[in-house]
């Protein structure tokens, strides 16, 4: 058999073949027929020929072929008895893409930031073929190629994926598709940098939490160290204090894996609290008084220091310095520096920190002297060193002053030169000393300064008695001078009867020994005929020694 009729059929419009064979067996079993056809949807007829214008049969198929018919094979078959020939047809209908889908890459696991993506959009059947793609994410068109590629998956590329295939006849789009980027963030609300007092919220999140909040555990860390874990995606503070500024982070995990966020830094703004004024004042002449104002506050406060209410440095705008004035300023700290400080630097200093949230002060009041005094090379010596103390601070004095000088408080003596020398100073020097200046301003006072001379035993005053009251008991005392401190040992021959420091406790029950500063005394009861004898007392110390000898009567 013969079939005839167009080459392609259109979808949804209604298409006739014709199979026909060129000749008729009226009286035989011969048919002629269709196969594979749905009918349901079609309609067959026949037709015989028989006169002088042809002789032929033919059977006709009409029917409206899908896009599922597309490629299907339909058979004109001619059959006599076992016998049979057919021809057969292949259908091109022609339709717009069909069973478009979205095919993403990969398909499980949790996708990251920085990951590769790709979405391919698949059509299951297109006639002619497709000549056109276009993607949309979350409705907005986001690329025309077949393969949507995303090398490096950022958090805004999260969302909802469809594509749409096109040809000559119509278009097709394809079911949504999903692609979850799993990476966590953090936010702070109302800021990241916030007042003190403020209710601060930080939240944690991954692109379409709220789709899955059930699947996910958020693990919050402050300055690195864990602080809660939880299905709370947020970290809430009511009224925020200073002591919660740091660095947070939080871990989202679900059934997949974890990430954990770039900590955000929370900044907590306040007012200075109250200064930390220090005072420090050179007493050994050098006339030097460091000012010190420390202040705890966020934003770092603008310090200033006045004298009783005028202003003499600050480390904000620059105030003009006097000559004798040095300020050094670093964040929340100043400090300021007076030399050839006299009783004009006395009054009552204050510190005013203040910043864009309040302010704070504090005050300390200083008193400075005229005159200090000061021992040169040191006031530690050892005897025979050439010492001078000097009288200084006394500058701005009106007429000539005079210098009056005191050890222990007796006056030494009077003059108008500012030192008092020893060329060679010997213990019976040592002593606290003071300088006093008298002018026609008046008359000031230096601050006692000791002065200590270190010299070596002196021949030790050693004694001995016996006592025959209620017994017989021998005393034995030795004493020194000497600066530092001497150890005492009392010997009789080679035996170490006792010593003020590190030598053994004595043996005997009868001796008993009493130990005090450069002074150490023995006393022996029961004294008998064998204790008699020559008793020495050795004094030593860092600078030299010294002994002395008695001889012990029964």
């Amino acid at each position: 058999p013969s079939v005839t009729g167009s080459e392609e059929q259109t979808e949804g419009q209604r298409s006739t073949l014709e199979c026909s064979t060129p000749y008729v067996c009226p009286w035989g079993d011969i048919v002629l027929s269709w196969q594979g056809y749905d009918p349901q949807v079609s309609e067959v007829s026949g037709h015989v020929q028989l006169d002088t214008s042809g002789i032929g049969q033919r059977v006709t198929l009409t029917s409206s072929f899908s896009w599922k018919d597309h490629s299907k094979k339909l058979l004109c078959e001619l059959s006599h008895g076992s016998q049979r020939a057919s021809t057969e047809v292949v259908l091109r209908v022609r339709h717009a893409p069909r069973d478009t889908r979205v095919a993403l890459s990969p398909s499980s696991g949790n996708i990251g930031v920085g990951a590769a993506v790709t979405l391919s959009c698949e059509v299951g059947s297109s006639h002619p073929p497709v000549s056109g793609f276009r993607w949309y994410k979350d409705g907005v068109a986001v690329g025309t190629e077949r393969v949507l590629a995303l090398r490096g998956v950022r958090r805004q590329d999260h969302g909802r994926y469809r594509c749409e295939a096109r040809n000559a006849l119509g278009a097709a789009a394809s079911p949504d598709v999903a692609l979850r980027v799993f990476a966590a963030e953090i936010s702070a609300s109302p800021a990241a940098e916030v007042r003190e007092g403020t209710a601060t919220t930080l939240s944690c999140d991954v692109p379409g939490r709220e789709e899955h909040p059930e699947e996910l555990t958020y693990t919050w860390y402050k300055n690195s160290a864990w602080l809660k874990e939880g299905p709370a995606h947020t970290l809430l503070f009511p009224a925020v204090a200073a002591g919660d500024a740091g660095y947070y982070s939080c871990q989202v995990t679900n059934s997949q894996g974890s990430d954990t966020a770039q900590a955000i830094s929370l900044s907590v703004t306040y007012p200075p609290r109250i200064p930390t004024l220090a005072l420090f004042q050179e007493t050994q002449g050098g006339r030097l008084v460091i000012i010190r104002c420390t202040v705890d506050s966020h934003p770092p406060a603008t310090l200033a220091i006045d004298r009783d209410g005028t202003v003499l440095a600050t480390s904000g705008a620059q105030v003009a310095l006097g000559q004798r004035l040095g300020v050094a300023a670093s964040r929340n700290s100043l400090r300021l520096e007076i030399r050839d400080v006299g009783p004009r630097d006395s009054g009552k200093y204050g510190c005013t920190a203040s910043n864009v949230h309040g302010n704070a002060s504090a005050t300390k009041v200083l008193l400075t002297r005229a005159a200090e005094l000061l021992i040169q090379p040191s006031a530690e010596v050892p005897e025979g060193t050439a010492v001078t103390l000097s009288c200084v601070g006394t500058g701005g004095t009106a007429g000539e002053p005079l210098y009056a000088w005191y050890r222990n408080g007796r006056r030494l003596r009077e003059s108008s030169f500012p030192t008092l020398q020893f060329p060679s100073v010997r213990g019976d020097d040592a002593g606290a000393f003071q300088c006093q200046v008298r002018s026609g301003n008046g008359s000031d006072t230096s601050e006692a300064v000791a002065l200590r001379v270190l010299y070596p035993p002196r021949q030790p005053v050693l004694s001995s008695f016996l006592q025959s009251r209620g017994g017989r008991l021998g005393i034995i005392q030795c004493s020194v001078e000497s600066d530092p401190e001497s150890n005492l040992t009392l010997r009789r021959g080679d035996e170490v009867m006792a010593c003020t420091r590190g030598c053994p406790q004595a043996t005997s029950p009868r001796v008993g020994v009493t130990r005090s500063y450069n002074s150490l005394r023995v006393e022996i009861r029961d004294v008998v005929v064998e204790d008699e004898g020559i008793y020495e007392c050795q004094a030593g110390n860092s600078q030299g020694s010294a002994s002395a000898a008695v001889d012990f009567q029964a």
